[in-house]
């Protein structure tokens, strides 16, 4: 399993952050691929994820915040299941010297994530 977080909107309006898994060897329908980077020490006030996607996190170590006080950190490796489109947004922001390099893997309509919830399922 690959650790995974899913940001969503949850009921109240507000992003909040599961913690789970993304099942290994699973084929994913995806739309498009899309590679970026983003200088060290940079952040992004609020905002929404704008499709389903996954951001597959290559280098660097970011912390996300949401309006309600969640957060968690990703590192190399992690999966961001964004699904957070609409409501309150999160905030992220580089907290070590690296850039942030990243793929973005958007999903065709009505794809299997393949995310597993932890039993606690809440962010850290």
């Amino acid at each position: 399993m690959i650790r995974a977080y899913r940001l969503y909107t949850g009921p109240d309006g507000d992003s909040h952050v599961e913690r789970g898994s993304i099942a290994a060897a699973k084929l994913v329908d995806a739309e498009s691929v899309q590679f970026k980077e983003t200088e060290p020490h940079s952040s992004l006030d609020w905002h929404n994820d704008p499709v389903p996607q996954y951001v597959i996190t290559l280098s660097g170590v970011l912390e996300f915040s949401t309006a309600g006080g969640e957060s968690f950190t990703l590192h190399p490796g992690d999966v961001l299941l964004a699904t957070d489109h609409t409501g309150s947004g999160h905030t992220w922001r580089l907290v070590d010297d690296a850039p942030w390099k990243r793929a973005y893997v958007v999903f065709k309509p009505g794809a299997e994530t393949y995310f597993v919830p932890d039993a606690t399922g809440s962010g850290s």
